[in-house]
Formats: C-alpha cells, sequence, structure tokens
C-alpha cells in the first residue's frame, strides 16, 4: 500500500509542476494574444521555481520527491531503487504530465499550435546538440543539488533542502531558457508535447537530462558521500 502512496504523490506532484509551469508559459501567451504585454516569460521561469519548491515540501516524504524521470534514473542506476519501482515511478510521473497537459489544452487551446502548450523548443538558430549540451550540464547541477542537499541532510538542514533544489531549478532555466527552453525533467516536455502534437527534437530533453543526472549522482557517490551507495 505504502508503495500505491507513492506512485500517487509522484503522479499528484508531475502533474501539478507541468500544469502550473507549463500553464505560466502558456498564460502568459495567452496574454499577449489578447492584446496585452504579458508578464514576460522570466515570471514563468520563477513560477516553475516555486511550484519545484511547494512540490517538494508537499510529497519528499511520500515519495521523495523526484517528479522528474532524470532524478529516478539516478536512484535506480545506484542502487537506491529496485527496477519495478523506478518503472512506476516513472510511469505515474508521465502519466501526471500528460494529463496536465490535456488540462493545459482544454484551457488554453489558442496555445496548442503556437506557444505547444508550454513544451520546450530550441532556441532560434540553435543546433540541437548545444540544446542537449545544456540540458546535460543544468540537470547535473540540478540533480547533484538533490543528493547533496536531501541526502546530505548533516550538511544541510531538511527544512532548507526544498529552497535550495527550487533555487537551483530556477536558475538553471534561466540559464538554459534561450537554447533549450530549460526543461531539466523529460516530463515536464513528454506531457504538453503528447497533448500537443510537437515532438521535434524531443530525444534532446530525454538523453540531455538523463546523461546529466547519471554523472552528478556517479560524481556525488565517488567523491562526496563517502560510499558507493545508500541502499
Amino acid at each position: 500500500m505504502n508503495n500505491y502512496k507513492k506512485y500517487i504523490a509522484e503522479f499528484l506532484g508531475t502533474l501539478l509542476l507541468v500544469f502550473i509551469g507549463a500553464g505560466a508559459v502558456c498564460a502568459n501567451y495567452s496574454m499577449k494574444m489578447a492584446g496585452g504585454q504579458g508578464a514576460g516569460y522570466a515570471w514563468a521561469i520563477v513560477v516553475f521555481g516555486l511550484v519545484v519548491v511547494a512540490v517538494v515540501y508537499a510529497t519528499s516524504y511520500i515519495s521523495g520527491s523526484h517528479v522528474n524521470p532524470a532524478v529516478t534514473i539516478s536512484f535506480l542506476v545506484t542502487g537506491r531503487m529496485d527496477a519495478g519501482t523506478a518503472a512506476f515511478y516513472i510511469i505515474s510521473q508521465l502519466l501526471g504530465a500528460v494529463i496536465a497537459g490535456f488540462f493545459l489544452r482544454i484551457l488554453f487551446p489558442d496555445a496548442v499550435s503556437t506557444a505547444h502548450l508550454g513544451t520546450c523548443a530550441l532556441g532560434k538558430d540553435v543546433e540541437f546538440w548545444k540544446a542537449l549540451l545544456i540540458e546535460a550540464v543544468m540537470t547535473f547541477l540540478f540533480i547533484f543539488t538533490i543528493f547533496a542537499a536531501a541526502l546530505g541532510s548533516r550538511r544541510t538542514p531538511g527544512i532548507l533542502a526544498g529552497v535550495a533544489i527550487g533555487l537551483v531549478y530556477l536558475f538553471g532555466v534561466l540559464v538554459a531558457y534561450s537554447i533549450s527552453g530549460g526543461a531539466l525533467n523529460p516530463a515536464r516536455v513528454f506531457g504538453p508535447a503528447v497533448a500537443s502534437g510537437h515532438f521535434d527534437y524531443h530525444f534532446v530533453w530525454w538523453l540531455g537530462p538523463v546523461s546529466g543526472g547519471i554523472g552528478a549522482v556517479f560524481l556525488y557517490d565517488k567523491i562526496f558521500s563517502g560510499k558507493s551507495a545508500e541502499k
């Protein structure tokens, strides 16, 4: 029964992250199309950072608050999670992201073929490998922070872990936004992509974050954790 609670927490946490984060992008676009100035994409990025903090505090005691396949895969490859549990985590995350995407499709139909419901796209004249690289680097820093702040409790007070994680995510998205859209999370792109049908260079937002996450957790284990894996 405890595992089901974890899967539901991952489903709801990812749904909230995608719905509010991508919804901020859609709302900004809709305001501009209605003749308003909009709040700007920087506002949408700040919203993403804040919702990450909220989700961490809301679900960390239930599921660990992965809400990101790259995080779950990092736990899997280092033996912190078995393959079956990891698979259900990822399925729960992707399902939550897809449902959030279809909610956004209902609420913002004008953003389906234009803003693609807030999914990520390559920046103007950006080659795919540059987008992949920035996603890998920013996710590396993001997931390293998760392991150092959330698992290294003797180094960082637990109450501050959510803030640290949210801030690094916010800064990572700010740096990567003009190049790759700043996903740092395959589910964040997958849900709106399914709902909008926009899959251009979709592999970038899987390969980049997953490779960056795996690199981060191996560095943490080999150098900073004091042991190879925590079972």
